[in-house]
């Protein structure tokens, strides 16, 4: 890879850092411009993608898979709704907590907006038995970085 040392030996956590940054700034790059031709911030997309799944989310939660302060996903939120792409109601199982949810457009939109980003990663030298790999070793480093020991 330009730029890295490539070395026999086991790579450095330095090295693995530089590696993990630089393909997420690539990846974002490319995503941003999938994102601009919709009309969409990353922001909106990942909380479209949190929601997707039809069950509704508290925003507290939300806001710790967006990676958003919960001031920052309010305002999104608002936005969301402004657009009816997103609805609030309150949670049945605590009343102090709100939950969100994808409206059927925001369904749409995100399905259309997905459908353009998977285009551009299948676009990528990479298998589907190597996105998988990826994917797993990802969710063990996020694993370890959340719970880390001791």
């Amino acid at each position: 890879m330009p730029g890295l040392p490539v070395r026999p030996q086991a790579l450095a956590s330095e090295d693995v850092v530089l590696l993990v940054t630089r393909a997420e700034r690539l990846l974002s790059r490319r995503l941003r411009d999938v994102l601009d031709a919709h009309g969409r911030t990353p922001d909106e997309w990942r909380v479209l993608s949190i929601l997707a799944d039809g069950a509704g989310h508290p925003m507290t939660e939300i806001s710790d898979l967006a990676f958003l302060p919960p001031g920052t996903l309010t305002k999104l939120v608002d936005h969301l709704v402004d657009e009816n792409l997103v609805y609030r109601r309150i949670d049945p199982m605590d009343r102090r907590r709100i939950r969100a949810y994808i409206t059927p457009r925001g369904r749409t939109t995100h399905e259309r907006v997905t459908r353009d980003v998977r285009a551009v990663w299948d676009q990528l030298p990479i298998g589907y038995e190597e996105s998988a790999r990826l994917a797993d070793l990802l969710r063990l480093l996020a694993g370890a970085l959340e719970h880390p020991p001791g």
